[in-house]
C-alpha cells in the first residue's frame, strides 16, 4: 500500500476569489501533489485534482478543508452548480481494481478526519454509502437535507448530526475515475433546451445513455447555457458518443473538461468541437501520473 497512488478530487464552492482558491490549492498542495485545479465563476466552484500515498492524501485534503472553512461561508454562496458543502464532494478514486482496497480505506480515514477534527457532517455516497447518490443527498439544498437530518431520516456517517454553521456538510466516496465535461450550446439556445436536452439523454431518460448524469444551466456571467455532465464510466461511454447525442438536439459551441480523464474517453472525439485549455500533458490522467510508474 505504501507505493500505491491514488487520487482524490475534493470540490469547493469558490470558484472567483482568486487569492482564496490559491492559498486552498496550497494547503492542498502542501500533502500531495496538485495535479489540476479548474475554477469556474458561473458555478462558483472549484475542483481541485490531487494524487498521494495512502494515509498522507486524507491529510492533505483535511489541510485544504480546514483551509476553506477559515475563508469560504457557505451561507454567502451563490453559484448555479448544486452544493450543500464548502467541501461539497471528497472523492478518493482509484486507478485500477487492485487499488479499490486502498481507496476504501482511504476515503473512511477521510471521513473520520473530517467529521473529527473539522466538525464536518460527512455522507458517503456510492458504494460506500450503500449506492445512494450526490443528487439524493442534495435533493431541496442544504436546507432540505438540514431538515431530513433533524428528522432523523438522515444520520452522517461521521461527524455531527447538523450541519456545520459556515460549512455544511461534505460528500465523501471511493469511485473509479469519472470524467465531469461540460457543453456550452450555440448562441440562441434557451435554458429550457438546455434541461430538456439534459433529461432525455442522461440515464433513465428517453435516449438515457449509461452512467450519464447532465442538467442544464444558464451561465450569466457569460450569457449562455450550459449542459453540466458526469460521466460514471467514461471507458464504456467516451466523450464523443455524448457530444453525438447532444448534437441530435442541439448545436454545441465549445466543449470543456473539468479535472483530468482517462485517455480512452477523449478517443474519436470530435475535431470540430474546440476544447479550450484541453492539454494532454495536464489533463490525461495517464500522462499527469507518468511519474508515478502506474504501468
Amino acid at each position: 500500500m505504501a507505493t500505491t497512488t491514488l487520487l482524490a478530487v475534493p470540490n469547493v464552492s469558490e470558484g472567483r476569489d482568486r487569492e482564496t482558491i490559491a492559498a486552498i490549492g496550497s494547503a492542498f498542495a502542501a500533502g500531495a501533489r496538485l495535479l489540476d485545479l479548474h475554477s469556474d465563476a458561473d458555478h462558483n466552484r472549484s475542483v481541485y485534482t490531487l494524487a498521494g500515498k495512502p494515509q498522507a492524501l486524507a491529510h492533505a485534503v483535511v489541510a485544504g478543508a480546514r483551509e476553506a472553512l477559515e475563508r469560504v461561508d457557505l451561507a454567502a454562496h451563490d453559484g448555479v452548480h448544486p452544493c450543500v458543502g464548502t467541501i461539497d464532494v471528497a472523492p478518493i478514486v482509484f486507478l485500477d481494481d487492485a487499488r479499490i482496497g486502498a481507496a476504501c480505506a482511504e476515503a473512511l480515514l477521510l471521513g473520520d478526519l473530517l467529521g473529527g477534527e473539522l466538525g464536518l457532517p460527512v455522507f458517503l455516497y456510492g458504494g460506500l454509502g450503500g449506492g445512494r447518490t450526490r443528487a439524493d443527498l442534495r435533493r431541496g439544498g442544504l436546507a432540505g437535507l438540514a431538515e431530513r437530518m433533524a428528522d432523523g431520516e438522515l444520520v452522517p456517517d461521521f461527524g455531527p448530526a447538523e450541519p456545520h454553521r459556515t460549512g455544511g456538510v461534505v460528500l465523501v466516496s471511493a469511485r473509479p475515475p469519472l470524467v465531469a465535461f461540460n457543453l456550452l450550446l450555440a448562441e440562441g439556445a434557451t435554458l429550457a433546451q438546455a434541461r430538456a436536452v439534459a433529461a432525455r439523454i442522461r440515464e433513465g431518460g428517453e435516449e438515457g445513455l449509461p452512467g450519464l448524469r447532465a442538467i442544464g444551466l444558464e451561465l450569466e456571467r457569460q450569457g449562455a447555457v450550459q449542459l453540466s455532465i458526469n460521466v460514471e464510466d467514461p471507458l464504456s461511454l467516451p466523450l464523443a458518443a455524448i457530444v453525438e447525442a447532444v448534437r441530435r438536439h442541439a448545436t454545441v459551441a465549445t466543449a470543456e473538461l473539468v479535472g483530468l480523464a482517462p485517455r480512452a474517453a477523449l478517443d474519436g472525439f470530435p475535431a470540430d468541437v474546440a476544447l479550450p485549455g484541453f492539454d494532454p500533458a495536464r489533463h490525461l490522467i495517464e500522462n499527469a501520473l507518468e511519474d508515478d510508474h502506474l504501468d
